[in-house]
């Protein structure tokens, strides 16, 4: 389905975790990020993209290498490829047969390649720039949940794309590092105070348009993580850190997960 579409901007939502694809087209190219889940849906987003492209190219950024934001890369052989440093240090074969394991569960069956893209484009600092004719994107490093993710926001559009961050619907689900992803999420006021941000797109959930509503997100997500290690370390219920969020049976299991993580980050005995 379409979430929101304006002349500029089309932000696709998988029906599995309220995943994005987004497609921003300029006068100079068309930008895709994380085209994923479904194989209907990769297909949807590569039908639109052709349909619309022209003699435009084609970049593709992939915000990080988590599996349900890279199946979809297959689909777009002739792009620029943009992606964290540390995104081609990973086992590809690793996550390649994560999807492989999700589409035998469910029998799917995909036409689009398969494959683990190798990034054109690696980002290396904070304040990265590409520019594409009068478009330019900036690039941020966002680690903590991953160690590759990577926030951009296009400008003169003013859209920024947060991977899996400042989600409306998930709390952090760490996997790498809880400093790191509290640093990340401390970019945002430089981030909103250099670029006139007019939509945020999360990789799970829903677009936000004003600062309000980004800084609102970024406050609940710190309090989540504070709250939880303040919690771990005195021994305190946790679980009610969750509690506003919707689909409380499947983020349980991720909220659990973040326990098993900080326990052993902190050092915390079970």
């Amino acid at each position: 389905m379409i979430q929101y579409q304006n002349d500029r901007i089309t932000v696709f939502e998988s029906q599995l975790y309220k995943t994005t694809s987004t497609v921003i087209q300029t006068e100079d190219c068309v930008i895709v990020v994380d085209p994923c889940i479904l194989p209907s849906e990769v297909e949807e987003i590569r039908d639109y993209v052709t349909g619309i492209r022209g003699s435009r190219p084609v970049c593709l950024i992939l915000t990080h290498s988590d599996w349900d934001h890279v199946v979809g890369a297959g689909a777009f052989p002739e792009a620029t490829v943009v992606a964290g440093a540390a995104f081609q240090s990973k086992n590809p074969e690793e996550i390649l047969e994560q999807v492989r394991a999700f589409d035998d569960e469910y029998y799917i069956d995909r036409k689009t390649p398969l494959i683990y893209p190798k990034a054109d484009v690696a980002v290396e600092k904070d304040g990265q720039r590409l520019e594409i004719g009068h478009t330019a994107l900036t690039f941020y490093l966002a680690k903590g949940h991953t160690d590759d993710g990577i926030f951009a926001v296009v400008e003169p559009l003013g859209v920024w794309i947060a991977g899996d961050y400042l989600s409306d619907v998930e709390f952090p689900f760490i996997y790498y590092s809880s400093k790191d992803y509290i640093e990340t999420l401390e970019k945002t006021d430089a981030i909103l105070a250099n670029h006139r941000i007019r939509i945020l797109i999360p990789g799970h959930g829903h677009a936000a348009f004003s600062r309000e509503e980004i800084l609102k997100r970024k406050n609940e997500s710190l309090h989540y993580i504070t709250s939880l290690k303040e919690a771990l370390r005195s021994n305190k219920e946790h679980e009610l850190l969750i509690a506003p969020y919707s689909y409380q049976r499947g983020l349980l299991k991720c909220h659990r997960e973040n326990v098993q993580f900080l326990r052993k980050e902190m050092e915390l005995r079970a």
